[in-house]
C-alpha cells in the first residue's frame, strides 16, 4: 500500500477558489469553466474527469440554486455561489444544496449580503478542517494497524486497506447524515 500521507497529498485538500482568484469584472460561461478546470484539476480522480460543464451551470440556474445572470454574464458572487454548489453536490442532492443556499440568494439580492466575507470564513473553516482531517488519517491508521496486526493473515495490507476504506466511508456518511439534518432544519425554519 502507497504511504498514507502519499495518499493524501496526492489529494490536494487545499484545492479552493480564493476570491484573490476571481476577477472582479462579470464572466461568460466559458470563462467560468475554464477558471474552475484550471484550478480544480489537480483534484481530479481521473484526468478525463470534467470539474464543471455548462449542462451543470444550465442546471443550476434552471434549479435556481444561484440567483439569475445578467447579460449572459457571471459575477463574482455567482462564482462564489457555484464554487459552493461544487463542493456540496459531491454529498448532498442537489435539491438539499438549493434549500441550503436559498436563504443566501435571498439575502444577496435583497439585502446586498457580503458573500465574500461569508466565503472567507468558509475558506478559513476548510484549512483548519484539512489539518483536522490530516491528523485523524493518521490516527485511523495507528488504530487499523494495531487491529489488523493482530489478525497474523497474510493480505495484511489488503486487510488494512480494506479496513481504511471502510472507515473512511462510514465517517464520510456521518458527516453526510449530518449534513442531512441541518438541511432539514433549514427547511423546516423557511416554512414557518
Amino acid at each position: 500500500m502507497k504511504n498514507l500521507q502519499e495518499l493524501i497529498s496526492e489529494m490536494h485538500l487545499n484545492t479552493n477558489m480564493n476570491i484573490e482568484e476571481i476577477p472582479d469584472l462579470d464572466l461568460y460561461m466559458d470563462q467560468v469553466i475554464q477558471l474552475f478546470e484550471n484550478k480544480y484539476a489537480p483534484s481530479k480522480r481521473y484526468p478525463e474527469d470534467k470539474i464543471l460543464t455548462k449542462t451543470m451551470i444550465n442546471n443550476y440556474a434552471k434549479g435556481q440554486l444561484f440567483y439569475p445572470i445578467k447579460n449572459k454574464k457571471y459575477s463574482k458572487n455567482h462564482f462564489l455561489l457555484i464554487s459552493l454548489i461544487y463542493q456540496m453536490k459531491g454529498t448532498l442532492t442537489i435539491n438539499d444544496v438549493k434549500q441550503t443556499l436559498h436563504l443566501l440568494n435571498s439575502k444577496i439580492t435583497e439585502e446586498d449580503f457580503d458573500l465574500q466575507q461569508l466565503y472567507s470564513s468558509y475558506l478559513e473553516l476548510t484549512e483548519a478542517n484539512t489539518e483536522t482531517f490530516k491528523k485523524d488519517v493518521v490516527n485511523h491508521e495507528e488504530e487499523v494497524n494495531q487491529l489488523v496486526s493482530k489478525l497474523q493473515d497474510e493480505d495484511e495490507d489488503y486487510l488494512k486497506q480494506l479496513l481504511l476504506v471502510a472507515v473512511f466511508t462510514n465517517m464520510s456518511n456521518f458527516y453526510r447524515r449530518a449534513a442531512e439534518r441541518i438541511v432539514d432544519e433549514i427547511g423546516r425554519k423557511e416554512t414557518e
